[in-house]
């Protein structure tokens, strides 16, 4: 008698399956927590001095002969 499907199906029935199953859940929560910090880690940079300054002009905040004057205070 052939045992292969038997021994096929004790695979995912017993221990093989699930620990399959938690390997694979590990991985996807290393790789989602990795790239959940690697983004958070991006998008948290400070602004520098002349990004700031080019905000506040497209703003509005100051005109562009004092963005001019600043920006070459700054640079």
């Amino acid at each position: 008698m052939n045992d292969s499907y038997g021994m096929h199906s004790m695979f995912w029935n017993g221990m093989g399956g699930w620990m399959l199953f938690w390997w694979t859940l590990l991985i996807v929560i290393i790789v989602g927590s990795v790239s959940f910090f690697v983004r958070q880690g991006s998008s948290n940079r400070e602004k520098s001095a002349l990004d700031i300054l080019k905000e506040r002009y497209v703003r509005g905040d100051i005109s562009k002969q004092e963005f001019e004057e600043k920006k070459r205070d700054i640079l």
